[in-house]
């Protein structure tokens, strides 16, 4: 089986190919506000170098959020019209799933994404992987209250808090899809975003 994985809810570019256990290949690069434009482009780069072609995936794993609104629509789209095209299987995760897999260290793991104003997208996971904290979008200072009392523990994140120490998320391409692989798969058209807050504009609405 050959999976291809893509993450682009963030400014990085995280899109790897792995197959029978091995990862083919692999991207993970800062692109900042050109995301949108080279995201497409270096993927099919990624296939090309490895003499694949797309009918060749068997499985696409997307992450759907949260993070940052437009990095995730641009992963989306991107799997979801492939997915849908050439009828290969796609599932979801999120990238806080993603972020606390990837960890090696035997702690407590708590990915945490800058969602400004305060607030951070967050969970927490123990070291066997299940939910202590549901993934949700709340205040850090609330976050820390949840903590207390929890030895152990370590923060996951690309982002800087000045207050934290925090480790930074590189994505174990192999450990995320051994985990996931065999999650269900998802009709394409029902692949949708998982912002875990409101947009802007809904906000004003319920002001």
């Amino acid at each position: 089986m050959r999976y291809l994985y893509i993450d682009t809810s963030s400014s990085y570019l995280y899109t790897s190919i792995v197959e029978e256990g091995k990862v083919v290949s692999e991207i993970k690069e800062e692109y900042g506000q050109s995301l949108s434009k080279v995201a497409l482009p270096r993927i099919v780069s990624m296939f090309e170098d490895n003499n694949l072609k797309p009918i060749d995936i068997d499985k696409i794993i997307v992450v759907n959020g949260p993070g940052s609104f437009t990095g995730i629509r641009i992963g989306l789209t991107i799997a979801k019209v492939y997915a849908w095209s050439l009828d290969i299987p796609i599932t979801t995760i999120l990238s806080l799933e993603a972020m606390a897999i990837s960890s090696n260290k035997d702690k407590v793991h708590v990915p945490l994404i800058d969602a400004r104003r305060g607030y951070v997208f967050t969970a927490i996971y123990d070291n066997s992987g299940n939910e202590v904290l549901k993934p949700c979008h709340i205040k850090l200072d609330e976050l820390m209250e949840k903590l207390d009392g929890i030895d152990n523990y370590e923060f996951i994140s690309n982002d800087e808090f000045e207050e934290l120490e925090v480790e930074s998320y590189s994505p174990d391409f192999l450990k995320i899809v051994n985990k996931y692989k065999d999650k269900k798969k998802v009709n394409p058209h029902m692949v949708n975003p998982e912002y875990l807050k409101l947009t802007e504009a809904e906000e004003k609405k319920h002001d």
